[in-house]
């Protein structure tokens, strides 16, 4: 009977010292605690829509870590599973990533071992995934990728949707160059944000767009898709001065004079901008019609050679077969373009010819002496217009 009494009151002893739960009473009797008790995982093992600025963390409460490994699973946007690089606190209690942002659309793997104050090695094996956003954005970028392109090229971004939190995008974006100058942004509206340095870009330059638009919040419930990089190459210099008053064209390579060229500007009631327009793009041939730029039915010309877009609004350097050769140098007839002599079908001995064939997209033609204003900064790539005040004024960062 004594030796009953003495055994019961053993178990009420342990379970005096077992007021801890089943992970207490684990130890008593040498039985492993379960790995969950060991390993804390969070977010939750089997979590599902893991919400943005949720952190991931691996915890012991007593012990310590003795491995973590983390993958991002693959997903649309990914080749393959990548690690997810962290750290252990000094202690070994607690692994952290060293990107405290989840991946969004993703599927994350957590494996973790560690040992316990009693030496028992635990191994946990968890997966949760994180938020699909409905919609997305991305960023179309000018100049293309691997391009050689003028020293007046600008860098921009046009967004496929506006941008509310134009701070954190801009922060995404990175612009550098080799060799380093300083490179600015500068935003129009909100979905568009363009990038230049002080002057134009010294020939010989590379210039690299790192976006890190992916799982960016640019409005609420809209998240950034892409995580790319561009580069382009600045070739030589070609800066073009069109005299709308004296009817002439001075192309300047590198600072030489290369030829005057005669030209035909905007008649006086359709006169051209005045300022500094940059080539955006270049057609061998294209079609022009009146009624796309704001005419009536003034024209429609299914052919015309040698056109390089100077504005998103529709003003072109191109030339022009239809007009008397004693047009050129001599008077201005054109809907606020400007013409360079040139034949039906083009041919590289005109003017036109010459000039298209010497030309890079982003090279400058700057307009002087029309009767007209100095094109806005935002029509095509007109912010060598501003100031380099107003400029670094357009920063959404100060």
């Amino acid at each position: 009977m004594a030796a009953v009494l003495a055994w019961a009151g053993l178990l009420a002893g342990a379970a005096g010292c077992t007021a801890g739960g089943p992970e207490s009473l684990g130890r008593v009797f040498g039985k492993p605690p379960a790995p969950e008790d060991v390993v804390r995982v969070a977010p939750a093992d089997g979590s599902k829509d893991v919400r943005p600025g949720t952190r991931l963390r691996v915890r012991v409460a007593g012990g310590r870590l003795e491995s973590v490994k983390v993958v991002k699973a693959q997903d649309a946007q990914d080749a393959q599973d990548t690690p997810v690089p962290g750290r252990l606190s000094r202690d070994g209690r607690t692994w952290r990533p060293d990107d405290d942002r989840l991946a969004l659309a993703a599927k994350y793997t957590v494996d973790a071992v560690a040992v316990d104050e009693d030496g028992h090695r635990a191994a946990r094996h968890t997966t949760f995934t994180t938020y699909v956003p409905a919609e997305r954005f991305i960023g179309y970028v000018t100049p293309e990728n691997r391009s050689v392109v003028g020293t007046g090229m600008i860098v921009s971004l046009s967004f496929s949707r506006p941008v509310a939190d134009r701070a954190a995008v801009e922060r995404a974006v990175r612009v550098t160059a080799d060799p380093p100058v300083e490179i600015r942004p500068h935003w129009f509206g909100k979905d568009r944000l363009d990038f230049r340095p002080r002057a134009y870009w010294r020939p010989g330059t590379r210039v690299t767009v790192d976006l890190r638009l992916r799982d960016v919040q640019g409005a609420p419930g809209v998240y950034g898709l892409q995580y790319k990089t561009f580069s382009f190459t600045v070739g030589r210099s070609q800066v073009s001065l069109v005299d709308a008053a004296a009817h002439t064209m001075e192309v300047r390579r590198d600072g030489e004079l290369l030829a005057t060229v005669p030209v035909t500007a905007g008649a006086p009631k359709s006169t051209t901008y005045n300022g500094k327009m940059v080539v955006m793009e270049m057609l061998e041939v294209t079609r022009m019609n009146s009624r796309t730029v704001g005419f009536g039915g003034e024209y429609d010309i299914p052919d015309v050679p040698h056109a390089m877009r100077l504005t998103d609004s529709g003003t072109f350097l191109h030339g022009n077969y239809w007009s008397a050769p004693t047009t050129f140098g001599r008077t201005n007839v054109s809907h606020g373009c400007v013409g360079l002599k040139d034949v039906k079908g083009g041919s590289s001995g005109t003017p036109a010819g010459w000039f298209f064939d010497r030309s890079l997209v982003g090279d400058v033609v700057e307009v002087v002496n029309s009767d007209d204003r100095t094109v806005s900064p935002s029509n095509g790539l007109g912010g060598w217009n501003m100031s380099w005040a107003d400029w670094t004024a357009g920063s959404a960062l100060g």
